[in-house]
This record gives structure tokens, sequence and C-alpha cells, in this order.
């Protein structure tokens, strides 16, 4: 779909986090929004860890205790965050952009497909499986959670991170889905250029006025939206 230009975004840039500060930060932040309180993108690595999503009752098959299980507010089934693995959360109001879960989902693939093209590396979507394949391998996984019209949580991406907690277990709930990363795709590029690329694709896609830059400890994205930048 075609958006019209829109109000401004704010970029928080939160290093690498724990899993469960950060999604009690964005469910907090999106009860707490008005309708003038603009967007924010949040961009971090996370310590490692295994999510589920709010349908999954899966467990991981090797069970150490050196990486916890958390479950998650988002839609979707098992994953694994780890270092290495770029991690973008889209605090959107979706009323205002004028799009559902499901254009915001399709805009997201085509983003990231778009970034692998800039490295030569063919992606594709897979019907009825959210998310970015290269040859059949998943290297970027979307979920999210929509709160009276607006979305917290995301996507990650495969950078250059430890692949073997994937084989504990059926990534995305579906067996023997083969994970990969950029690294292997060949894509040897810094991580900050990564991150910054697939940011400035997402403002761009989304048709922001005005990008405001900013960094920002967890405590303070507990605050009220109102203290922090609203819409031009």
């Amino acid at each position: 779909m075609l958006l019209q230009e829109t109000s401004s975004v704010v970029v928080r840039h939160l290093g690498r986090c724990e899993y469960q500060p950060v999604m009690e930060a964005m469910q907090g932040w999106t009860r707490r929004r008005s309708p003038s309180t603009a967007d924010e993108i949040w961009v971090l690595e996370h310590f490692p860890v295994y999510t589920r999503g709010v349908s999954c009752r899966d467990q991981p098959r090797c069970l150490t205790g050196k990486v916890p299980v958390v479950d998650s507010d988002r839609g979707g089934q098992i994953t694994y965050h780890g270092p290495g693995q770029l991690v973008v959360y889209l605090l959107l109001d979706l009323r205002r952009l004028g799009f559902g879960i499901r254009d915001l989902v399709s805009l997201i693939e085509r983003t990231v497909i778009g970034l692998l093209g800039e490295h030569a590396v063919e992606a594709t979507i897979e019907p009825g499986a959210p998310g970015v394949y290269v040859s059949g391998s998943k290297v970027a996984a979307i979920g999210f959670r929509i709160h009276k019209g607006c979305c917290y949580h995301g996507l990650s991406l495969n950078v250059n991170m430890d692949l073997t907690p994937f084989q504990s277990i059926d990534p995305c709930g579906y067996v023997g889905l083969q994970i990969t990363q950029l690294r292997e795709l060949g894509v040897t590029v810094e991580f900050a250029r990564i991150r910054q690329r697939l940011v400035d694709r997402f403002t761009a896609a989304l048709r922001y006025s005005q990008i405001i830059s900013d960094e920002v400890k967890l405590p303070i994205l507990a605050t009220h939206p109102a203290a922090s930048q609203q819409v031009s």
C-alpha cells in the first residue's frame, strides 16, 4: 500500500539488554501512550534467551539452565535471541499510519528483503509463515502484540551469532526448520552498518517526516510517553 508522509519517530539505541525488562517497558509505554505520542523504534540485542508466544507451550529439548525461557505476550511460537542478532521493536500507532498488522508484516518482509538485496542475497517469503527466508532457511523472524490499535514487539534479524541454541527447538513451531544468518550468506558488513541501514529502510518505508535519534537507559523507558517527543 502507498503510505502518506507521516509524523516524527524516535529511534532509541538500547545496546544489549535482558528480554523481560524490555518487554515490560514496551507494555507499559504502549499502555500509557496517547494519540499525540510519537512512534518509537527500539534497536537492540538480547542476552541469550528463549521466548515463547502467547499460545506456545513448547520447551527447548536441552534445558541446561544457562539459557532462560521467557513467556512473551507476542504472537508466534518459540524462538531464540542472543548476541549478534539484530532486534528491532516497532512501537507504532497503526491507526495513525492507516494500515493493519498484515500490512505491517508485509512491509517488514519487503524491507528486510531489500536490505539483503543490497548484498546480493536473494531472499523470499513463505506463504503462511511470516518472516524472511533464503533458500528455505529462516534469517528473520517477526512477531507482534496489538493494544488498542498500537503495536509493539517486531523483528529479529540474524547477523553474526551463535546459532547452536536453535537446534534445541522447533523454530517458530516448524519441525526441521533451518536457521541461517548474514555471515553464513557471505555478508561480512559490520553489525553497526547493518543496524543503521535497516533502521534507515524502516523509517523511509514508514515515511516519517522527522527522525529523532536517542540513547536511553531502560528505567527512562518506563516513564510516561508524554514526557518524550510528541507528534509533529
